[in-house]
């Protein structure tokens, strides 16, 4: 199976910060999300992956460059979730899809979902989950999806409401069906293909972190989280335990500086004398003046 990570998004919900880099470059502990999904995947069996970019894309394509089984897709124009992965149906052959937003962190296991795929026989798969703040897919007794507004939720017997997760996996035939070269949303193609009598299956994911880092109150909750020791960390961020401030071997922290609660430091960034930080994320490069008192904030410039 081959893979793909949609992340050609604005992320306006992360201004101004997304003016500095795309959401999937977010550093997660001082490595872009990006890389930690790609490196998710590999361990799950997925070699080859198409990447598609648009939002500040040549960041996305300087920061792949060198890896031969990596395909990153450049939209001139935002083609959205649909129009994106249409666009890569080329680089797919006939197994299913594995799809992931690029601006999740979580611990679903990616094997079990795609075994799942296979032994269900639907035309999709959508992982979701139960969680209030997004839930809005409506599923029947036997974990079929019936709507995707949760409208309708309730007037059958067993119906109700849960969250995407922003992973699932598609046969590519269902991609052919969406047209070319226009924006489109992948939710509309699932949408259609229930009306058609099409099968779109739910996984149920349970005993999982996640998170979409889709506002600065995320993205600090989810430092907040691998920092304080309640969110599971993955083994290539390798933090000590109860290490509750990050980046202090390669920043540059002068005299009198007063880390509180959590703090992750970005590499070569330099705090200045007397400063201080609490519940705070510094990007790499930054300066942070002297006498400067920063909490719960994002330094990105």
């Amino acid at each position: 199976m081959k893979a793909m990570i949609l992340a050609a998004g604005l992320g306006t919900r992360l201004l101004p910060h997304t003016r500095q880099r795309p959401k999937p470059l977010f550093p997660v502990l001082n490595r872009p999300l990006l890389h930690l999904t790609v490196n998710r995947l590999r361990e799950a069996g997925f070699a080859e992956i198409v990447v598609n970019a648009h939002h500040l894309r040549q960041q996305i394509k300087r920061s792949l460059a060198g890896d031969a089984a990596i395909i990153v897709q450049e939209e001139e124009e935002i083609l959205g979730t649909g129009g994106g992965l249409q666009k890569a149906l080329s680089n797919f052959n006939r197994d299913p899809v594995l799809v992931v937003n690029g601006d999740i962190y979580h611990s679903i296991d990616y094997r079990e979902v795609c075994r799942f795929h296979r032994q269900a026989g639907a035309d999709v798969t959508l992982v979701l989950h139960d969680w209030t703040r997004f839930n809005s897919v409506t599923v029947d007794e036997a974990m079929h999806i019936t709507g995707f507004r949760g409208n309708s939720a309730g007037s059958q017997p067993g119906e109700r409401t849960l969250a995407f997760t922003g992973i699932h996996v598609i046969n590519p035939a269902v991609l052919a069906t969406i047209p070319p070269g226009v924006n489109s949303s992948i939710i509309s193609c699932y949408e259609k293909l229930l009306r058609e009598s099409g099968t779109v299956q739910a996984f149920l994911a349970t005993g999982h972190y996640w998170t979409d880092m889709g506002t600065p109150a995320d993205y600090l909750g989810l430092h907040e989280g691998l920092l304080t020791g309640s969110v599971p960390v993955y083994d290539e961020l390798a933090i000590p335990d109860a290490e509750r401030f990050a980046g202090l071997d390669h920043a540059v922290v002068a005299e009198d500086v007063t880390l509180l609660d959590w703090v992750c430091l970005g590499r070569e960034a330099r705090i200045g004398a007397g400063a201080t930080l609490q519940r705070t994320v510094v990007w790499d490069g930054v300066r942070v003046p002297a006498g400067a008192v920063i909490r719960d904030a994002i330094v990105s410039s």
